[in-house]
């Protein structure tokens, strides 16, 4: 599966808000009560599963255009990518 998003800086920011919403919603527990835990479904959303869908995918998201996986004889191996190819897929 694909988790990696267009951008790094698109793929941070959605980050930013995941954490934020998680942490917000565990710190205001004190000061709203259960009601805050409402923040993380959203937090959910913004990771695209979980903390570590978001971590997978920022890998991908980085490599993209880098790596590529070719299989050969039913065995597959993830070679550096050619430069030729990465300017294709642009």
């Amino acid at each position: 599966m694909n988790y990696a998003s267009t951008s790094l800086p698109r793929h941070l920011a959605r980050g930013a808000i995941g954490f934020g919403l998680i942490i917000g919603s565990i710190a205001l527990v004190p000061v709203v009560g259960p009601v805050a835990l409402l923040a993380a479904p959203p937090a959910l959303i913004a990771f695209r599963g979980c903390p570590t869908c978001w971590m997978v995918g920022l890998v991908q998201t980085i490599s993209r255009g880098r790596l590529e996986r070719r299989c050969v004889d039913g065995v597959c191996t993830l070679t550096k990518a050619h430069p030729a190819a990465r300017t294709t897929e642009t």
